[in-house]
């Protein structure tokens, strides 16, 4: 979200909804930083929403010895009672003019009917924190480095993607060390291999290259090289959701088309739109569904379904191989 003023935030309802949660934390800690603009002595103060009364709110809320400026965030604002929707429906149309409260919603239908009714109070901003889509990542990287005063060539950025991979996070961090390391100077897709080349996290998309050229042994012995080196397995599947994505793109893009044309409607870098090229010789648009539904699977697994991520993962690769060879 843009930096909001004290005036934004104070005497007023921010809400917070989307499953994204590096940027509903982004969106809390700006309007935090408002509030301590405001008044540097503000007190801050947290609940979840599933304990939060009228009662439990006005204490929250309530001034103190040292400051009568306060934020307070609500999280899990799906979990309000029901007994406390009308009373935080009076407070929104009227709030109290030195308090900044957030209420941090995570998504989904529960909670839907009190954020309909919310979002109808003047006082009440909302910042939608929705997961980004896969050609919206190198955008996402352009902006960091364009906030920290870095240019940055595009293929440098859609490449950092493709080192790191599609999590916020870890992608604000490299843009952030990027800037810091190469001190301001413009950022190029060899300042990018030579910083991260080297990386257990780049070592995800070598996974993913080798799996999808039905390179089984390759992909494996990759796979263990970057689990031994702390590579998180949710980097693995989602470097290989993103490369069957491309893929599929790639697939079912009108033949004919021109490199700039279809570079654009894939959402690739120009040397990404090379790899896929030599990919695609290998795939039937069937198998492709096949492996996208074999990743999906792995990537619930590793989420807490399955006691063993290093054996899902190993499962995922073998079978998108022979996803790959079912032609």
């Amino acid at each position: 979200m843009a930096t909001p003023s004290p005036t934004d935030v104070l005497g007023r309802i921010t809400l917070i909804t989307g499953p994204e949660e590096f940027l509903g934390e982004r969106a809390v800690g700006a309007v935090r930083a408002a509030v301590r603009t405001a008044d540097p002595d503000a007190e801050f103060s947290e609940t979840g929403a599933g304990e939060l009364t009228m009662a439990t709110l006005g204490e929250l809320a309530a001034p103190s010895l040292f400051s009568t400026t306060r934020c307070v965030v609500v999280r899990k604002f799906e979990d309000l009672p029901d007994e406390s929707v009308d009373g935080l429906l009076d407070y929104a149309a009227a709030p109290a003019d030195d308090i900044a409260l957030v209420l941090v919603h995570g998504g989904g239908q529960k909670g839907s009917g009190v954020l309909t009714r919310l979002r109808k109070a003047g006082a009440v901003t909302e910042v939608k924190s929705v997961p980004l889509k896969s050609h919206e990542f190198t955008n996402f990287v352009i902006s960091e480095l364009r906030g920290l005063r870095v240019k940055v060539d595009p293929d440098a950025a859609a490449f950092l993607v493709q080192s790191v991979g599609q999590d916020l996070r870890s992608l604000a961090a490299a843009a952030s060390q990027l800037a810091g390391d190469f001190e301001g100077k413009p950022i190029t897709t060899e300042m990018v291999k030579q910083y991260f080349g080297g990386r257990a996290e780049a070592k995800s998309f070598a996974v993913a290259d080798h799996t999808i050229n039905g390179q089984a042994a390759k992909a494996l012995e990759e796979l263990r090289w970057a689990l031994d080196r702390g590579t998180a397995p949710v980097l693995v599947t989602s470097a290989v959701a993103g490369g069957l994505r491309s893929l599929a793109k790639y697939k079912s893009a009108p033949g004919g088309m021109r490199n700039n044309d279809l570079m654009r409607e894939v959402g690739v870098p120009p040397w990404k739109l090379d790899i896929l090229r030599g990919q695609a010789r290998g795939w039937e648009e069937e198998g492709i569904g096949r492996a996208i539904q074999v990743v999906a699977r792995a990537d619930a697994e590793i989420k807490g379904q399955a006691s063993d991520p290093s054996y899902a993962l190993e499962k995922m690769v073998l079978d998108i191989v022979r996803a790959r060879s079912l032609r």
